[in-house]
């Protein structure tokens, strides 16, 4: 099924693409979320007509998380987790705890942007990955010490 992208989706298209995807993927997700309207002539037509004021949107979009991203590359985080002897951490660094020691330094980022590929596991530093827009990504710097 031929379907028109509302919004960029990661492993499948930008926004404005037309993109073949399987039926039931289309019919039970993409079109009830409001991701995607099926690539009809009508709907290619309005599509066309919208599109200046979705470039328009997403260009502004695109500005504000590169001025966000700015931000993020004077940050540093500190967090004190648990750990045992040999460095490794009970447990395991969230993205739930850094989107809220950002929080604490005033900015604001959902948990769901933060990319932990591969978790952290280990006291010292690490670098934490941002997706903060689909052509803009930021990265942080962590230091994870253990708890005394």
């Amino acid at each position: 099924m031929k379907v028109i992208l509302l919004t960029d989706l990661r492993h499948r298209g930008r926004r404005g693409q037309v993109v073949d995807v399987k039926a039931g993927y289309a019919r039970n997700f993409l079109l009830p979320q409001g991701l995607a309207l099926e690539a009809t002539p009508g709907n290619l037509k309005v599509f066309e007509h919208e599109k200046k004021k979705i470039e328009a949107r997403h260009a502004t979009e695109r500005e504000a998380a590169e001025a966000l991203s700015q931000r993020l590359a004077a940050v540093s985080l500190r967090l004190k987790k648990r750990a045992m002897d040999t460095g490794a951490l009970y447990g395991s660094v969230t993205a739930t705890e850094i989107a809220d020691a950002l929080a604490k330094q005033g900015v604001e980022i959902d948990r769901r942007q933060i990319d932990l590929a591969g978790g952290i596991r280990a006291i010292g530093e690490h670098k934490v990955r941002i997706d903060l827009h689909s052509e803009v990504v930021a990265e942080i710097q962590l230091a994870v010490e253990a708890e005394e």
